[in-house]
């Protein structure tokens, strides 16, 4: 009976020092996490035996980790927002100091009014344009444009594209050439998105290419083609970097966003954009992802 009784007092003591351990190992984690700065790459350690116990801390130290890289990353956004901002500063106070200056112009010598006001409205236009290229950038970097993607036909933004762009090319003397497999190609896409894609590029070949634009389309997939302009050719690998300029001079109009808007985009609508040069020519491809099987 006595052996039994022992037995019984050592049980229940085991289980009483389990207990306060377990508690102590609580405590010191809660403590930790109390006191520890969000920042900080400490992670918890269990002294206390046992699977829960281990299993909970592995489950602490991954959120914790989490939480300190989405920490890193709003940062790292937030830097190259600033960055941005400060990069294209000069682009923006470029067409609004002209057209303050033609304004001025204008009150001095009402005789050339109509020649003025036609360039106070371009410069405006070129201000509205890298405004505009700014806001939805700093949208996609901050995650507050949701895009609803569906099934949908890739060709239809592309000609509405086109038509809106149409002056443009004229103005540039771009005639572009459609060659597609067939007219019925689809992919996973959202449709405002795409024709966001579309215009970027359409601009793009106006802005830096050498007077032409060719646009080919197979299966999930669409290839932009245009001759390179004269001057520096641009690095392909760097071309859908935010800020690149494939020339220094910067003399053609823009902020540097317009193909990074591009690959955020195709991103977020689970595709990639890439670029390469073939001879004299600049190829920028899509890809989608394609309908499912059926």
């Amino acid at each position: 009976m006595l052996p039994a009784l022992v037995l019984t007092i050592l049980a229940l003591a085991l289980v009483l020092f389990l207990l306060y351990a377990y508690r102590r190992q609580m405590e010191e984690m809660a403590h930790i996490l109390e006191e520890t700065p969000a920042e900080s790459n400490l992670n918890l350690t269990v002294q206390a035996g046992g699977k829960p116990a281990r299993r909970l801390c592995r489950a602490v130290n991954a959120r914790l980790e989490k939480g300190r890289r989405l920490h890193q990353e709003a940062l790292q956004r937030e830097r190259e927002l600033k960055y941005t901002m400060a990069c294209i500063s000069h682009d923006i106070r470029t067409p609004l100091a002209g057209a303050i200056g033609y304004l001025q112009l204008l009150q001095e010598e009402p005789e050339h009014r109509e020649a003025y006001l036609a360039i106070i409205g371009k410069r405006l236009t070129e201000l509205d344009g890298l405004l505009d290229e700014l806001f939805l950038y700093t949208r996609l970097q901050s995650d507050l444009l949701p895009l609803q993607c569906q099934i949908s036909p890739l060709l239809p933004p592309l000609y509405e594209a086109l038509a809106q762009l149409y002056p443009q090319l004229e103005a540039a003397g771009i005639e572009p050439r459609l060659r597609f497999r067939r007219e019925d190609i689809a992919a996973w896409v959202d449709q405002e998105a795409l024709g966001r894609v579309y215009k970027n590029l359409i601009v793009n070949a106006i802005r830096h290419g050498g007077g032409g634009l060719a646009v080919t389309a197979g299966d999930s997939w669409l290839r932009f083609t245009n001759p390179l302009g004269a001057g520096p050719r641009p690095d392909p690998s760097r071309l859908f970097d935010r800020l690149y300029q494939g020339d220094p001079a910067r003399g053609s109009g823009g902020a540097g966003l317009g193909l990074a808007i591009v690959r955020e985009l195709m991103e977020q609508m689970e595709g990639t954009a890439s670029a390469r040069i073939e001879g004299s020519e600049l190829q920028i491809e899509l890809r989608f992802r394609p309908p499912p099987a059926d």
